[in-house]
């Protein structure tokens, strides 16, 4: 027996579209065989066991040992202090999964002091596992708490911008100032932040002839994560869905933070 995971997702955002390629790499590596596919408002997961749910996905995906650094195999580089903020991180049983895909730096959002790890792990532990509608689900994010020092505030985090809601409206010129300058903090989705991360470890959007523009396919027929990443770029014909252009654009003055936007429709034959 299967059983098949439902949620709400806007493919137009690219941030809950790597989010849903991240939830189907998670469900791929514990139950093989699983299979995804998008309509137009649902991504649809078929996973071989019956016993498996969204939300034993979630909380199994947020129980999974994270290691960064040198515990994830990384050679340290300390003459390059974003280098080493931006190391891999790898998480263990039962996805068993390395992510450094941010070594290209066109489609990585975040730059010089934010810590990707720490922005990870407050994201992936503020997941709502209970919630049938994730990728919607926004909050206000803090570090989780230390057992040892309860009486310790815990510092809120900002997201690493994958998500076009936030993307979109994050330019100084939007808000009338720069919202980092005054280390102001905001609603976040965790869902949207911390999945993508690990969708882009395996799924990547095409490139176009413009930089940090991105292009990806929206595919309709249930695939496994090996086909369904080749149909993401565009190289499996025949996978179905609509084609999205995105840029990752830069939003603040020093043209180092960057952020998804919402991606538009692009029509058959257009150069992405």
């Amino acid at each position: 027996m299967s059983h098949t995971i439902r949620i709400p997702v806007d493919v137009t955002n690219p941030g809950q579209f790597f989010a849903c390629c991240g939830l189907l790499e998670l469900a791929a590596r514990p139950w093989a065989g699983a299979t995804a596919s998008f309509d137009p408002d649902e991504f649809i997961i078929e996973i071989s066991n019956e016993n498996t749910t969204l939300r034993t996905l979630l909380e199994t995906f947020q129980r999974s040992e994270l290691r960064v650094g040198d515990e994830a195999g990384a050679k340290p580089n300390d003459d390059d202090d974003e280098d080493r903020l931006a190391s891999p991180m790898s998480l263990g049983a039962p996805f068993n999964l390395t992510l450094d895909w941010w070594t290209d730096k066109a489609l990585k959002p975040w730059a010089g002091s934010m810590n990707a790890q720490l922005i990870f792990r407050a994201m992936r532990e503020a997941i709502d596992p209970g919630s049938a509608d994730p990728l919607n689900h926004l909050r206000v994010v803090s570090d989780p708490p230390d057992p040892s020092k309860p009486k310790q505030r815990t510092k809120k985090r900002e997201p690493f911008y994958f998500d076009s809601r936030r993307g979109g409206n994050a330019k100084s010129l939007d808000v009338g100032f720069a919202p980092d300058a005054f280390s102001m903090t905001s609603a976040a989705c965790p869902a949207v932040e911390s999945l993508c991360v690990i969708g882009l470890q395996r799924f990547r959007p095409m490139p176009t002839d413009q930089p940090r523009v991105f292009a990806y396919r929206a595919w309709t027929i249930p695939l496994t994560p090996c086909a369904a990443a080749a149909a993401a770029c565009g190289l499996l014909p025949g996978a179905g869905g609509d084609l999205y252009r995105f840029e990752n654009a830069f939003r603040t003055d020093q043209r180092k933070h960057k952020g998804f936007l919402p991606a538009i429709r692009i029509n058959e034959g257009d150069t992405p």
